[in-house]
């Protein structure tokens, strides 16, 4: 059975999610904006938890162009339709977090799930 969350309550999850990411990485994480929408863009899985918009640091060039902020976006349904309760919730909050910002750092899926978090 799905959790029932009001928005402004999962957004305090999002929040406590960032505020746990260690502050030697959270320093690294730069020009980039967490969204949160509540259900996938058109054409991506209904089920998908979390995306990645931007250009990872491991493939940005040297050059000081301004660019528009990278985004991580979390998806409230599909994260409220899996979890169980709302301590699973704030758990599936936490490693789609660290999913996606560490997409940010260049670290790709493969190795995501030998971490634990794909």
């Amino acid at each position: 059975m799905p959790v029932e969350m009001s928005p402004d309550d999962f957004d305090a999850l999002v929040d406590r999610a960032l505020d746990e990411i260690p502050e030697e990485l959270a320093r690294l994480v730069r020009n980039v904006v967490v969204l949160v929408e509540d259900e996938p863009p058109e054409g991506e899985p209904d089920d998908l938890l979390g995306l990645y918009d931007g250009v990872a640091l491991t493939e940005r060039g040297g050059g000081f162009e301004p660019q528009l902020p990278d985004r991580i976006f979390l998806f409230r349904g599909p994260l409220l339709d899996m979890c169980d309760d709302e301590q699973d919730l704030a758990e599936e909050v936490r490693i789609t977090v660290v999913h996606e910002v560490a997409h940010h750092f260049g670290i790709d899926d493969a190795r995501l799930h030998d971490l634990g978090y794909a």
